[in-house]
Parts: C-alpha cells; structure tokens; sequence
C-alpha cells in the first residue's frame, strides 16, 4: 500500500511541475508517518514483554503478593509460598540454610556485619542488669512482683494502643507512629515504653539461671536494609537467580519500612550456650524459658512454628516483640499470632 501511494504522489509531482516541491514535502512527511508507525507497531510486543516480565516478578514475590491481591493470608496460604518450600520453612531449615555461612547481628549503628561469635562486642546478663541496678532496686522496694488479675472477657483492645501496632508485609509502619528511644546498654537501644518489663524479665531469668543475651534490638532504616540485602545475597551466593533470592529472603527478614526493630519493639534474644540463632533454639533451656515466661512480662514469640502461613515468617524461637502484658497473655496461652489477636480481640470484637 505505501508503494501504490508513493507511486501516486511521484506521478502527480512529474505531471504538474508547479507542484513538484510541494508533492516533495508530501512525500517527505507520508514516509515520516510510514517510518513512526512501524516503530510503534515493532515497540508493542516489546513494551507487552517488558510489563509480562514486571508482573511475573511482582506475583513470585511474597512481600509483593500479599499487598497486590489483599489475600487473606489464613484462608489462601498457597499463594504465599510454593509447595516446594513450605516444609522447608515449617521445619526451620532455611534458617540453617542462611546461617550455614556466616552469623549477621546487628551492632547498633553501622547495620549488619558478619561476624564471629567468640569476637563480637556483647553484652552479658549481668553487665545490662548491673547499669540499671539503681533502678531494679528501687523497683524491688516499691514492689516485688506485679500479678495479673482481669477478666479476659472485659478486656478491651483498641487499633491505637501503640503496644499492639500491627507491623508485617503487609502493614508498614505507619507514617504517623511516634517513640522515643531509649538505652538498654552500650549501642543498644530500645523504645523508652518497654524498658521497665524488659529488665523485669531478664532480671527473672538470672534468678532462674537462665543467662540471656540481648542482640539486634531496635535498627535503623540503614542497618534493616542491609541485613535485608545480606539475606538476599547469601542465597544468590548458593546459586539462585535474584527473584528467587528475593522472595526467600522476604520469608526470612523484612523489608526495611516493615520490621518491627525500626520502632524498638522487638529485639533478638540468644544464649552463650547456643550462639547460632535458628530452629534448634527453641529447645535450649534459655528458649524454653523465654517461651514459657515471656507473657509475664508483655513479650510474645514474634514467629511461632506452624504459622509461618499467617506471619510469612520461618520459624523464630529467638525473635520477641513487646504488645503488653494483657495482650501477650492472651497471645502466648491460645498458641496464636498477632495477626490472628487483631483478627480477634483488638476494638472489642472478640470473636471465637
């Protein structure tokens, strides 16, 4: 078709030669358009190729998923993770898998860092309860042990109790949540609001006998991005494509934007007889300690075993966030999440 007309318009210039240079600008303009039109029309399948590649990677990602399709994460847990994987994270092996290489902690300031364990500045039991002596004695005199009395049915939860703001995949921190920092010991530092029952309980585990040792406490959105692309990383290292990588690591950390560490309310937790922090955790007498005691003192088991399909979280025996002691009773005696407490308890809707 461009030729017949090509031909038509050379005809008419070569007939009528007062119109031969206006017929060249005809021309000129006609082979312009023709030339356009098949750049657009080579660019769709790319642009086409381009967008199918973006939803592929947007879909196979497990922070991405969830925020897309608002999925409900209880009812639909296959969207979630692969087959492949679920037994996997069940079980807790992927934490071996990432920790097999290197050891991540958090120093307070400059972020993650490899490290070795018997090199690293720590702090012991003793050297945090010892810089808050004053206050622990004092509290000892005012009162030797808080008792929690109330009816579970009179309990009421609200959305802005601060202790229960709900931070996951895919609820990021909010954008008018406010705390104050405060300091645990040395670089570590946690919200100001937390401190009290935080030292109650680790001062309770050194008179069971149980020695405690505090890392990652509250990060920086500097330190969470780079223990993020460390978990990245360590899986590209052992051979996996960037998305696969990704997504993995997503199951094991969080986004920076999306961690509890940014606003102080959680805090990692090991011991010197078992310095690795994975599934077999749990098992040591300080991870049975805090599991069996935590509530007491307002803390919960962050990431259960078996509800890695709720959380979009492996197994974490060593992670504990603070919600309050009423919350953190109900949470850690009915075995359920926060996610599921919201579900349940938080505005006064209880459901069963």
């Amino acid at each position: 078709m461009k030729d017949r007309v090509l031909t038509k318009l050379i005809k008419v210039s070569k007939k009528r030669k007062w119109l031969r240079y206006p017929m060249l600008c005809v021309i000129f303009v006609f082979l312009g358009v023709c030339h356009f039109g098949r750049f657009l029309v080579n660019l769709i399948p790319r642009v086409i190729g381009v967008a199918f590649v973006a939803v592929i990677f947007l879909l196979s990602s497990s922070f991405a998923l969830p925020v897309l399709l608002d999925i409900d994460m209880e009812r639909k847990p296959e969207l979630v993770f692969e087959s492949d994987l679920e037994e996997l994270l069940q079980t807790g092996e992927l934490n071996e898998i990432l920790l097999e290489d290197e050891e991540i902690v958090d120093d307070g300031l400059n972020g993650y860092e490899t490290y070795d364990v018997n090199e690293v500045e720590t702090y012991s039991l003793d050297e945090i309860l010892l810089e808050h002596e004053e206050y622990l004695t004092s509290r000892a005199e005012e009162e030797t042990q808080e008792t929690f009395q109330q009816d579970e049915e009179s309990m009421i939860f609200t959305a802005d109790d601060w202790r229960l703001v709900l931070i996951n995949k895919q609820h990021p921190i909010p954008n008018d949540y406010d705390f104050s920092l405060t300091t645990i010991t040395g670089k570590m530092q946690c919200d100001e609001r937390i401190l009290e029952d935080l030292l109650l309980m680790l001062q309770a585990a050194k008179n069971d006998n149980v020695n405690l040792i505090i890392c990652s406490p509250y990060r920086t959105d500097a330190s969470q991005e780079s223990i993020f692309e460390k978990h990245v990383r360590a899986y590209m290292n052992k051979g996996l494509n960037y998305m696969d990588s990704f997504k993995l690591a997503s199951q094991e950390t969080t986004v920076p934007g999306y961690s509890e560490h940014q606003v102080g309310l959680s805090l990692d937790i090991y011991t010197a007889s078992h310095m690795t922090l994975d599934a077999a955790y749990g098992e040591t007498a300080a991870g049975r300690w805090l599991a069996e005691n935590c509530s007491d003192y307002g803390f919960i088991l962050r990431y259960p075993k078996g509800k890695e399909y709720i959380t979009s979280i492996g197994y974490e025996p060593w992670h504990f966030r603070y919600v309050g002691r009423e919350a953190a009773k109900i949470i850690m005696s009915e075995g359920i999440t926060l996610e599921e407490f919201w579900e349940r308890y938080v505005n006064g809707q209880r459901q069963e």
